[in-house]
């Protein structure tokens, strides 16, 4: 049994992670977070230690590894502009990390983390769960498999409504979450480019604080994307249901149909980094540099590739 701790135990994703460290047969034995809204905690691991100050919680970790019971793990499920702060106080504490997307908000935070992995001689994993769904899996296969030169056309739209909350929290502060294209689409780039390899061409049609909107080419695609938090950007047909998330991923006009097989994919993902095969920090670049570069890009205003959404928004 492994001991493990979590930075941002009341944040959204938190859960998952608890739920991942119990279904693989392990134990939360400390978290940290400002807010004390964790009561969650008591459906996974009732008798871990909670700090909301992180000088105590880092005293604790440090306490418990001078007396030779030390954490094996950190997870990381702070706010972004976070992450590789959290990550390596993780690994000079002499703890794996495992860390949310998106890993960073730049790619040179991958360089200065590549070098602190060589110095502690411990490893970052990282959660890239799409890479594990079995339609992206087979999906990959089927690519592969054909060989072909042509690329294919695809159009990636993701709508996720939020209220008034969103602007004001952190998430709303491009400089803490990265902005849009970040915060809700890095996992997404992330499946792109391991499904059509390399990016070749990127541009920017839309950007504001709650939509983004450019096209994205690999070696094996051309891919219209459209990402936002806008309500009113969604379908009429699914407002009219009263839904509030919209995804769609379509390829050559045939939907890509993935909207079942996520519940398991956090606990999938533990066991792969348990079992020594997890993502590392190579791993995120193309993903981390393909939304770095879109958060300081100019608009391009004419382009026959904008996205049918962004023509109407």
């Amino acid at each position: 049994m492994k001991k493990f701790a979590l930075m941002g135990a009341a944040g959204y994703i938190a859960p998952r992670h608890m739920k991942a460290i119990k279904e693989t047969g392990n134990d939360l034995v400390a978290a940290v977070d400002p807010s004390d809204s964790v009561g969650i905690m008591d459906s996974f691991f009732p008798n871990c230690h909670f700090f909301t100050e992180f000088e105590r919680f880092d005293r604790h970790i440090d306490k418990r590894r001078r007396s030779g019971n030390p954490v094996d793990y950190v997870s990381i499920c702070s706010p972004n502009y976070l992450h590789d702060s959290h990550i390596r106080f993780a690994l000079r504490s002499g703890c794996q990390a495992i860390c949310e997307k998106p890993l960073v908000l730049n790619p040179w935070n991958i360089d200065a983390l590549q070098e602190i992995e060589r110095e502690s001689g411990h490893k970052v994993n990282t959660i890239l769960q799409l890479r594990l769904h079995p339609t992206i899996i087979a999906l990959k296969q089927q690519i592969e498999s054909q060989n072909s030169s042509q690329k294919y056309d695809v159009d990636l739209t993701y709508i996720t409504s939020r209220g008034h909350w969103y602007s004001v929290s952190w998430k709303g502060d491009e400089k803490k979450s990265g902005g849009i294209a970040t915060n809700i689409g890095v996992h997404f780039f992330d499946m792109l480019h391991y499904l059509f390899g390399d990016l070749q061409e990127s541009k920017l049609f839309k950007s504001d604080g709650q939509t983004a909107s450019g096209y994205l080419e690999y070696q094996k695609a051309r891919v219209r994307w459209f990402l936002s938090t806008d309500e009113n950007a969604l379908p009429a047909s699914v407002r009219l249901q009263g839904q509030r998330t919209y995804r769609s991923i379509t390829m050559n006009n045939e939907e890509i149909e993935f909207s079942s097989g996520f519940t398991d994919l956090h606990t999938q993902s533990y066991q792969q980094i348990l079992s020594g095969n997890g993502f590392g920090l190579e791993d995120n670049r193309v993903a981390v540099t393909t939304v770095s570069e879109i958060r300081n890009m100019a608009l391009t205003q004419h382009h026959d590739m904008i996205h049918p959404f962004a023509i109407n928004s």
